[in-house]
């Protein structure tokens, strides 16, 4: 490989004057070409003359102009950016997938959909554009190699990184519940979403509102098709339950919508529409998995279609839990008809195909929907099955989840997250805490 040219070192940086370090060819503080403002200052000696050749006679190598060396240095990374908030805004936050997994608290941004808020999925996703990079004007620069840009797929041009995303980990707290979701350990992207909402019922007391949705990997656009299940729902559920609608009712109302909300994404993307249902099954349309519970002073209400859960948890852990869905899928229906224990079906490698989901490919929109009314405070648990793989039994789940659930409900969905991320996180992971009964107090959305 061959070498640069050994230029004269500058005692500092002729433009912000910071002292350079040995080899620097660009300046760490404002990134300007040192090597340039070498050859323009000249070494003087004690009689003012240039140093001489080398000894061996060789002549000194200079690059042209119009010459590149074969190895030049990318141009240093420009100097991030000052907080909005000027010098005394708060610093960048740990990671939120770390602190999920010990339990922590992350900082809540800017929510992809009204109905959720996110936590970037990792520290550092890049500091800015950078205009001397090509094709770098209006471009952030990778997180982990700080040089190359970031293409539309959302990985680094130099080296390949995958950057993080805003789905990767969200996160959302209201007066009652809470939720977090993360894209787990092993997935590329995260395909759940979720929906937490509060309302006020027509004679004034609280109704509490958490809907979940796992995207159906196998279809096309999974992340996609939970996030407009997800927003609709909870928008449903809105806007039936302060009109006094019986809260069984309005699940049915808002599965059926975020149901339409699905099979749309079918027809954008070129998908047959409902006059043609053969051609719809053969399309691998967007799909969806749902889950939801509507929780009042008195009432607790869920509805689903597919494999997620939701699971009671009450305050007196001496007091049975319970598991109130029943999974729309292969192990489910073997142990139903009697074939198999429910340990041998879940044990069988077609356990978590599902035979009930949200998509214009589903066979028959069957929504399930059931009410309770628990005897004792507690926390309903509502999750898809990134978490339940580690937490099956409602007494697994009862030992995963805090003993002071009910009073902090976001910290329980973020051990929660980290329980399954602990356990090997195999899958995007959502749980939403939802204390019963509803606290009284305003009623707000979000």
């Amino acid at each position: 490989m061959s070498q640069m040219p050994q230029l004269h070192r500058l005692p500092a940086c002729p433009t912000c004057e910071e002292p350079p370090e040995s080899g620097d060819r660009y300046c760490d503080g404002c990134g300007a070409d040192l090597s340039a403002a070498a050859r323009t200052a000249q070494p003087v000696g004690a009689a003012g003359d240039v140093p001489a050749p080398p000894a061996d006679g060789a002549a000194r190598q200079e690059r042209q102009p119009d010459q590149e060396p074969e190895d030049y240095p990318l141009a240093a990374p420009a100097p991030a950016p000052a907080p909005a908030g000027g010098p005394g805004a708060d610093a960048p936050v740990a990671d939120p997938r770390a602190a999920a997994a010990l339990g922590a608290p992350a900082a809540p941004e800017a929510a992809p959909h009204a109905s959720t808020s996110t936590s970037t999925g990792s520290t550092g996703t890049g500091t800015g554009a950078d205009p001397r990079l090509p094709g770098g004007e209006g471009r952030p620069r990778c997180a982990a190699c700080q040089e190359g840009t970031i293409d539309q797929d959302g990985y680094c041009e130099h080296c390949g990184h995958a950057q993080a995303r805003a789905r990767d980990h969200m996160e959302r707290e209201l007066e009652g519940v809470a939720a977090a979701s993360d894209r787990g350990l092993r997935h590329h992207r995260n395909e759940d979403a979720f929906s937490v909402s509060a309302a006020a019922l027509p004679d004034g007391s609280p109704a509490v509102v958490a809907v979940v949705c796992d995207g159906v990997s196998s279809a096309t656009r999974p992340d996609d098709a939970s996030a407009a299940a997800a927003h609709t729902a909870g928008e449903s559920l809105l806007a039936s339950l302060p009109r006094g609608a019986h809260p069984q009712q309005a699940m049915n109302e808002a599965i059926v919508a975020a149901a339409e909300a699905v099979n749309s994404l079918a027809l954008e993307t070129g998908a047959a529409g409902p006059h043609d249902e053969h051609q719809q099954r053969h399309q691998n349309a967007p799909a969806c998995t749902i889950v939801s519970a509507v929780v009042t002073s008195d009432i607790l209400t869920v509805g689903w279609i597919g494999d997620s859960r939701v699971y009671w948890v009450p305050d007196d852990r001496t007091a049975p839990a319970a598991r109130l869905t029943e999974d729309d899928s292969w192990a489910a229906q073997m142990v139903a008809a009697g074939l198999m224990s429910e340990a041998e079906a879940y044990a069988d490698e077609r356990a978590h195909a599902i035979t009930g989901w949200l998509g214009a490919d589903a066979y028959e929109l069957d929504p399930h929907t059931a009410s309770f009314k628990p005897d004792r405070p507690g926390v309903v648990v509502v999750c898809t099955d990134g978490l339940w793989n580690y937490a099956e039994s409602a007494e697994e789940m009862a030992r995963a989840v805090p003993p002071d659930a009910r009073s902090r409900p976001l910290n329980s969905a973020q051990v929660l997250v980290g329980h399954a991320l602990g356990g090997g996180g195999h899958d995007n992971v959502t749980v939403a805490v939802v204390p019963f009964p509803a606290p009284p107090g305003r009623a707000g959305s979000a």
